[in-house]
């Protein structure tokens, strides 16, 4: 059984960083490219940041493009989501999401249709 599970949400000061962690179980994760997504509170899941099976390609929203980085660890099963100079706009609930076809072709890696699995999600609060 497959299972994505994310850590490391909680509340900040706008300024500060957190790093998000995604355990992954139940799949070879360098099989899958891996990305991260938000939802705010009334809005649509949004696409945040992108990495190939390789790591050698990653791709980020324009919001948060220079102050988020996205990385992954496969000999841990891991991917991380190191966000720096959070803002109150920030603040969302972030899904890691693991994908085979994410890299196949053009920006498909924004689309959350071209991710297999989600994990349930953690919560970011970014107080101003």
């Amino acid at each position: 059984q497959v299972q994505l599970v994310e850590s490391g949400g909680g509340l900040v000061q706008a300024g500060g960083s957190l790093r998000l962690s995604c355990a992954a179980s139940g799949l070879t994760l360098n099989s899958y490219a891996m990305g991260w997504f938000r939802q705010a509170p009334g809005k649509e899941r949004e696409f945040v940041a992108a990495i190939s099976r390789s790591g050698g390609i990653t791709n980020y929203a324009d919001l948060v493009k220079g102050r988020f980085t996205i990385s992954r660890d496969d000999a841990k099963n891991a991917v991380y989501l190191q966000m720096n100079s959070l803002k109150p706009e920030d603040t969302a609930v972030y899904y890691c999401a693991a994908g085979t076809r994410a890299y196949w072709s053009g920006t498909l890696y924004r689309s959350w249709a071209a991710y297999n699995y989600w994990g349930q999600g953690t919560q970011v609060t970014v107080s101003s």
